[in-house]
């Protein structure tokens, strides 16, 4: 993703800023899918595997990113406090 758009894009709802998504979360988030226990933050089921994602800095919310494309709705965050096995901050 360009550096000059992940600069400028933040959380729509608490304006905190976003960073890629690491492997290490996105094969947990996308267990997680996997397993049927993921869902937005309007409480829509998450089916899909994400292939690329940006994650809140303080790491409470996913966006996904679609085609290079950050879906930064609020309605289609995925929040981190459902995902179990989701890996601590480094």
């Amino acid at each position: 993703m360009d550096k000059r758009l992940l600069d400028i894009l933040c959380c729509p709802v608490s304006k905190t800023p976003v960073r890629p998504l690491g492997k290490h979360e996105l094969d947990a988030l996308n267990s997680a899918i996997s397993a049927g226990s993921v869902d937005t933050v309007a409480h829509a089921r998450v089916s899909q595997p994400i292939a690329e994602g940006l994650i809140t800095t303080d790491r409470k919310v996913i966006y996904r990113v679609d085609d290079g494309i950050p879906v930064m709705l609020p309605e289609e965050g995925i929040g981190t406090l459902q995902l179990t096995d989701f890996p601590a901050a480094s």
